[in-house]
């Protein structure tokens, strides 16, 4: 069975290290479990545990399993988050295409036995960002490394996650990110370029209503505005260095 991947999901497998063929990878909420299938592919661990809160998904995951011939390096494990992952079972964990408040439910929820046995975690939030860049700040964990990438029309950010202390600056890196690599610049700039326009638009019309409510929103949209503003200025300084 030949496994082709999305750009996004290629990238969360490039940015998992090599650890040995003692580790293991735990993708939790593995959909069709080819994120696994593939780092099983490139030797970069021992074994995989791909894990799904619905049945659905696990089954069509372990036909996928079963396929390409990984069924001894890779388990299927109906898990609601990580709720079923043992302490000290996986050193690196995998978390992709969900909202950021809800992977700030799972990392909260977790034994903190097993989040702490845990080296590296890569974690890719589809919304609330900047929320949940706050969240790992008060769970202890640091991003190391942002990749920023678009893909059919809309944008997405990878985090190389680790135990550890961050802060940022500025509300504009809570929501735009601290540590982006340089590849990602670009990305971000059309990213920041689009969120303005449609923003302006927003304010342009929000100024031509007398209704109670929209002087608030635009208070809210002008700080949009000023973190978008001051990202750009950001990036500016990163190009010049």
């Amino acid at each position: 069975m030949q496994i082709k991947l999305s750009k996004r999901l290629e990238t969360i497998v490039e940015m998992v290290p090599v650890t040995g063929e003692d580790s293991c990878v735990a993708d939790i909420g593995t959909d069709h479990g080819f994120v696994p299938i593939r780092l099983m592919e490139l030797e970069k661990a021992g074994r995989a545990l791909a894990m799904d809160v619905r049945k659905g998904p696990l089954q069509r995951a372990q036909e996928h399993v079963l396929a390409c011939g990984m069924q001894k390096r890779i388990e299927t494990r109906l898990s609601d988050g990580m709720q079923k992952l043992q302490a000290g079972e996986a050193d690196t964990v995998v978390i992709a295409g969900m909202g950021g408040e809800l992977m700030l439910r799972i990392l909260k929820s977790a034994d903190p036995a097993v989040i702490a046995g845990i080296s590296t975690f890569l974690l890719s939030p589809q919304s609330e960002l900047a929320i949940f860049r706050h969240g790992l700040e008060e769970l202890g964990l640091a991003i190391r490394e942002e990749r920023m990438l678009e893909e059919d029309g809309k944008y997405y950010t990878i985090m190389r996650v680790e135990h550890g202390t961050m802060h940022a600056d500025s509300e504009a890196e809570y929501r735009y990110g601290m540590c982006l690599t340089e590849d990602s610049i670009p990305v971000l700039r059309d990213l920041l370029d689009k969120e303005e326009r449609q923003y302006r638009e927003i304010a342009e019309h929000l100024n031509k209503q007398e209704r109670e409510g929209a002087k608030a929103r635009l208070e809210e949209i002008s700080a949009l505005l000023q973190q978008i503003e001051e990202a750009k200025q950001k990036l500016c300084s990163a190009e010049r260095s």
